[in-house]
């Protein structure tokens, strides 16, 4: 079995994770201070160098904005294509700080 960080599926799986980023406008840098790390770490995970683990993913995907599980409904909609998709998530309201 292949390991997980050279899989297609993860691959596929970045990818979104990085159209969600671009589609909410949030640089890398942006990204890295709303999660408590470096521009660096975040380009490393987004390139598949660095693995994310499951509450990593879901964390990334809501300081997006974003749906967890619509983000998750998409990559296995984009998974039994065989083809990535356009992301379409809905953008869940953020709570005023």
């Amino acid at each position: 079995m292949e390991k997980s960080l050279y899989a297609e599926d993860y691959r596929v799986l970045l990818a979104h994770l990085r159209e969600a980023r671009v589609q909410a406008e949030v640089t890398q840098v942006q990204m890295a201070d709303r999660l408590g790390t470096t521009q660096s770490m975040v380009s490393k995970c987004e390139r598949g160098e660095r693995r994310l683990d499951a509450i990593e993913l879901r964390r990334w995907v809501m300081e997006l904005g974003f749906s967890f599980p619509e983000f998750i409904a998409e990559f296995e909609a984009s998974l039994g294509s065989g083809k990535k998709r356009a992301l379409t998530v809905s953008k869940r309201k953020r709570k005023a700080e």
